[in-house]
Parts: structure tokens; sequence; C-alpha cells
């Protein structure tokens, strides 16, 4: 049997298995490079090659983790919270409490959206927002599948289909790949094709609200127990706060590195004193450890797709799967869309995905005589298939690392499986459909 599809059968069963997910990208990784024919010590050599391409990343993630951490102890986050505290004071007031859920949602799902794109800061708002407003959500009696489903709708649809920030590097990508693999486009003809999948993300996001609609109930548990620091909120800080977030932007912008731009905001709110001398190591701290089990995740998964590339098997799945194909082009184009799926799931990126099958899809969608805009759709929709409810997935353990911070909400049942049958069925459906069109 085929390795890849070895590998992410493994990974995802002993995921389903509750065995951590850091072990379970291990295991599969080195099942994967076995049945592929490599040696134990090729296997773990090619393992070990791939997890410093996650270093950065997961560096990253702990330095936006203790920015997080850092900018919720200045009251920004207090003053959502009153806010809409305000508007469910009264528990048996309905009309209330429909209006503050409204209100969490909007802000939530705006907050993920300019995450990508307005706001390039990915994932890093989630603890800064969430533990907040978790007894909120209980209070409402909210499903938190629902917010997981709303925040992976966020962090994914927008790099999807817009020309910004991430969006702006995911398209690059598509574009530089399709290219070099034989069919020449530009950046600028990627954002047209992309938009018709990222209407399939939609229809999955209302289909999200119709789910998950009923009330779940939540113990209320105190969260983050490490930082107990008072919060005051103090107009000087909030402004600082704003400077900060600002400036993170502005040097993250130009600099392309998420830790550049994190260094920034936190030498800010230490030089304005927004962030406290005192407080500081333990809040930053904190902070860096609350993000540090994605990192792990994330350098496991740098390191099972090199193994995955190392294989060589993803070319063999596709021209394997090219035998069942014929001259069938419907037939062709799911089949690649789910060999995309496939192979999103096991390692977790999008944007690593890409130049796997690029290479490989670029070549048989020329046979079958797609169209750039076709081929676009294919290469763009393939990539960003798996990528919600894969268990190594940004996109999955970022709402986790928020959701869970209480211990209510597991990451495979809450967020995974909810994430990965609420978004890409019918991303499947809208990006096979806009192929189809376009070719």
């Amino acid at each position: 049997m085929n390795a890849v599809l070895i590998a992410v059968i493994v990974m995802l069963v002993l995921s389903l298995l509750r065995i951590n997910v850091v072990f379970s990208l291990t295991i599969g990784a080195i099942v994967g490079g076995l049945t592929a024919g490599l040696s134990i010590t090729e296997t773990i050599d090619s393992f070990a090659g791939g997890l410093g391409d996650g270093a950065a990343i997961a560096l990253s993630y702990g330095m936006l983790g203790g920015f997080a951490i850092a900018i919720s102890k200045t009251g920004i986050p207090e003053l959502l919270v009153m806010t809409i505290l305000k508007l469910v004071k009264r528990n048996g007031d309905t009309q209330k409490i429909g209006l503050a859920k409204a209100l969490v949602f909007f802000v939530l799902l705006l907050m993920a959206i300019f995450s990508q794109n307005l706001i390039p800061i990915h994932i890093a708002f989630i603890p800064l927002l969430i533990p907040p407003i978790l007894k909120i959500l209980n209070l409402m009696n909210v499903d938190r599948r629902l917010i997981a489903c709303i925040l992976a709708f966020g962090l994914i649809t927008p790099y999807m289909s817009l020309p910004f920030g991430f969006g702006l590097i995911y398209q690059e990508i598509v574009a530089t790949q399709i290219t070099a693999a034989g069919e020449a486009i530009s950046t600028s003809d990627v954002y047209g094709p992309m938009l018709i999948p990222a209407i399939g993300m939609v229809v999955g996001l209302i289909a999200a609200f119709i789910v998950f609609r009923k009330p779940r109930y939540y113990r209320d548990i105190e969260t983050i127990d490490a930082i107990e620091v008072e919060v005051t909120i103090e107009k000087k800080n909030v402004v600082f706060t704003i400077i900060a977030l600002i400036a993170a932007v502005i040097v993250q912008i130009p600099t392309g590195s998420m830790i550049l731009g994190a260094l920034a905001g936190v030498i800010i709110l230490y030089i304005t004193g927004a962030l406290k001398w005192r407080q500081a190591d333990e809040l930053l701290t904190d902070g860096m450890r609350m993000m540090a089990f994605i990192g792990m995740v994330m350098i496991a998964a740098s390191g099972f797709a090199a193994v995955v590339t190392d294989s060589g098997d993803v070319e063999k799945l596709v021209t394997t799967s090219t035998s069942i194909m014929g001259d069938n082009k419907g037939l062709a184009v799911l089949i690649m869309l789910l060999i995309g799926l496939i192979v999103d799931m096991g390692i977790g990126s999008s944007f690593a995905t890409i130049p796997i099958i690029a290479v490989i899809f670029v070549p048989i969608a020329q046979e079958f005589g797609l169209s750039p805009a076709a081929i676009i759709t294919l290469i763009g929709t393939a990539g960003a298939l798996g990528d919600a409810g894969s268990p190594a997935s940004d996109s999955t353990l970022g709402p986790t690392a928020g959701l869970n911070v209480d211990g209510q909400h597991n990451h495979i049942r809450d967020t995974c499986i909810p994430t990965f049958f609420i978004f890409n069925i019918p991303l499947i459906v809208f990006g096979w459909v806009a192929i189809m069109f376009f070719s």
C-alpha cells in the first residue's frame, strides 16, 4: 500500500485514540518511511532533517504567545468582556443574550479574518481573546465547536481568497509552483479563480451555525492559574497597547518575520510601562508555555513532511490514481483534490502542501486540457483542503489552545472532527465545480 496513505492513516488513527499529536506524527512518519522502503536510519535522518524547517515557526508562535499574554494584561480584553457582560447581566433576557452571542461571533470572526490579512498576526490573537470570554460563552451555553469553526473559517478562507497578508504569500506560492511545473501564470491570476472555492467555506460556516446551534453546558473553571495578576484598565495602557500592536504589524510586514514583529511589540510595552517589569518575565514565560505545544506539533509536522517527500510515494499515489481516472476529467479532478486533502491532513500546512502536489498535478491537468484558471483552482483548492481538520494544522491547534485552557475542549473531537466535515466537504464540492467550470 502507498506509504503516504499509510503514514497519514496511522497518524490520524493514533490521534483519534488520544495519543499525543506529536507522538502520532512521529510514529506515522516512521511507519510511512519504512513502508516506502527506507531503512530505519534513513527514515530517522529524513525526519530529523526536516525538524529544522519548523523551528522558526515554533519560535514565532512562542514569541507571539508571550506578546498575546502581555497584551491581555493591559486591559483591552477586559473592555470587550465588560461590554458583553453588560448585554447579558440578566440571564433571563433572551434578547440580550442573543445580541451578546451575535457580538461575540462577529468579533471573533472579524479578528480571525483580520489576523490573516489586515493585521497579519495569525493565531496570536486567540490566546489574547478566547480565555477571557470563556465564562461568557459558558453563561450563554455556546457550543465551543461552533467557535472552533468560526475561528477556522477566519484563519483559512482569507489566505485562500484575498491577495493581502498571508493571502498574498499563499497566492505567490501557488503561482510560483504552477509556473515551475510548466504552466506560466502570475500571482495576480490566482485571486479570481479562488473566490468560488471560498464560497464553499462560507456555506460550511453557515452549516456550522445550524449544526452547533443547540446549547452545550460547561463548568466554570479558573483559567491560566499561573498568572494571578490583577488587571487594571488604564487609558494610557490601552493606547500604548494599540501602538505596540501597530508597531508589531509595521515591523512584521516588510521583514516577513513574526518573531521580530512580536519582539517589537513587547519592547514597546516594556518601554512605555504598559507591561510591568516585575511581572514581565512570568507573563511572557506563561504565554510561551501556552503556545509551546503548537510549536512542538509544527516541528514534528515538518519532520513528517520531509519523510513524506523523501519517500517518493506522493508521485506513486498520483500515478496509481491516474490508472483509475482513465479519460474521465471529472473523476481525475476529484481524485487530485482528495490526494491534496490526504497530504495536507498529514503535514498540516497548506503552504507546504503546494510545492509537493504542484509538480505532479500540473502536468496531469495539462494532459486533461485544463485551462490556466482551472489549474490555479485545482492547486489552490487541493492545497487548502485538509487545513481544517488536520491535527497538525495551526488552524485547528490555535482554536484548541484558546478553547481548552480550562480542559473542557478536546482537540480531536471538538476541533478537528467538526471542522473537517464542516469545511472540507463544501470545499471539495465548490472546488470541483469551479475547476470543471473553468476547464
